[in-house]
């Protein structure tokens, strides 16, 4: 099984995403190595991407995916997938959707003490404008809470995504 792990910048996904790798033993991506290098200079600049600029950046994280499911090979990768339309995307019959939903005081707080990172706090706007939150009924996206301790919301996702325990 492949399992990406989305959500608003800030909600978590790398520290999630690794742990969740670390736990199932599997390899781990991070979406945003998957960006055009004019991608990550235009969102260190502040400037929003748009649909144009993410598609070659989710074409790739859709590569990946195929990769490991045609070699039959397990995996943990994140991807922001904030547009139902870019979740269709990702969509894989041995791929599984989790959501990390977070508020935006949260994310506000989380980005404001983020070091290193390309992608300026300025930019939340237009992750929250972006955002579609996902209709589990619809997608089959594990929606799990990114606010609570880091521990418990993995082991959510192993019980709910891994496990099935949300399709009972």
């Amino acid at each position: 099984m492949i399992l990406v792990v989305s959500g608003v910048a800030g909600s978590g996904k790398t520290t999630i995403g690794k742990l969740l790798a670390q736990r199932l033993s599997v390899p781990y991506a991070e979406a945003d190595d998957f960006h055009t290098e004019a991608n990550r200079l235009r969102m260190a600049a502040g400037l929003a991407l748009s649909d144009e600029d993410r598609q070659p950046w989710l074409d790739a994280i859709a590569n990946w995916i195929d990769e490991r499911i045609a070699a039959g090979l397990d995996g943990v990768i994140t991807c922001s997938a904030l547009k139902k339309r870019y979740r269709e995307r990702l969509t894989r019959p041995r791929a599984r959707l989790v959501f990390l939903k977070v508020d935006r005081e949260t994310i506000d707080k989380r980005l404001a003490v983020r070091r290193g990172h390309f992608f300026p706090a300025g930019l939340a706007d237009s992750q929250f404008e972006a955002l579609e939150e996902p209709d589990p009924s619809e997608e089959g996206v594990v929606i799990v809470d990114g606010t609570k301790p880091v521990e418990e919301v993995v082991s959510e996702i192993l019980r709910m995504a891994v496990r099935g325990d949300d399709l009972a």
